[in-house]
């Protein structure tokens, strides 16, 4: 069995029932360990709805890495609404942080961490941050830490690309939102209720309003740098 580096504990505390648990193993180069004992869906299928960006080829990978990495979590809040409200904490080694929220918002947290460490090929780019995972980050926090990860992501990559960075990372959230769009399709037909795919528009309105910060050349941000 792959050895665990680190481990983050979602609990999902609702008044009227049972908690759900889900814990996030991730090894020593923060992928997930997958130790789900359920067999794969067939939407889980990388031909199943595959997302336009998808290098992936069937015949080497079967299954869709982020459908695999999602289908239990998928699976235990099919018959849930999104709105239901619930205290949801995140257990680390470093801290615990508990929020009274929306399942949305606690699925939203915890899909972000599994997309980004399943193995996607685009969904890879936010891998490094899972080593730091902030679970129920705002816009702001998030807009910091895309920008501030992608600019050491270039300078270990000694300035080998010749584009502007920000037009590379404008590109990774046109490609993030059409995986986004590709696993909302996947999950469209085998869940009751909405909480996991409003998880997953959240997910895409994030991309969204990313794309429009790098539009505006992380204005936002540059008061945090300067007096004026």
């Amino acid at each position: 069995m792959e050895e665990t580096a680190r481990v983050y504990k979602y609990r999902f505390n609702f008044p009227d029932r049972d908690t759900i648990t889900f814990n996030v193993s991730l090894n020593s180069i923060s992928h997930y360990i997958n130790t789900c004992p359920v067999v794969a869906p067939a939407w889980s299928r990388l031909l199943s709805h595959q997302c336009a960006p998808c290098t992936l080829t069937a015949e080497h990978h079967p299954f869709c890495p982020v459908a695999l990495n999602i289908a239990e979590l998928v699976t235990a809040f099919k018959d849930t609404a999104s709105y239901v409200h619930c205290t949801v904490s995140c257990s680390s080694a470093e801290r615990i942080v508990t929020k009274d929220t929306s399942v949305q918002e606690g699925l939203a947290s915890i899909l972000g961490l599994l997309m980004a460490t399943s193995g996607c090929p685009v969904m890879d780019f936010f891998r490094p941050m899972a080593r730091f995972h902030l679970p129920f980050s705002t816009v702001d926090e998030s807009i910091f830490r895309i920008g501030a990860m992608y600019m050491l992501r270039q300078y270990y990559r000694n300035g080998s690309s010749k584009r502007d960075p920000l037009d590379e990372m404008k590109t990774h959230f046109s490609e993030v939102k059409l995986v986004n769009a590709g696993i909302l399709e996947r999950i469209r037909h085998i869940t009751g209720l909405d909480a996991d795919k409003n998880a997953i528009v959240t997910l895409t309105s994030l991309a969204q309003i990313l794309e429009m910060e790098v539009d505006t050349k992380l204005e936002s941000l540059q008061s945090l740098f300067f007096d004026q």
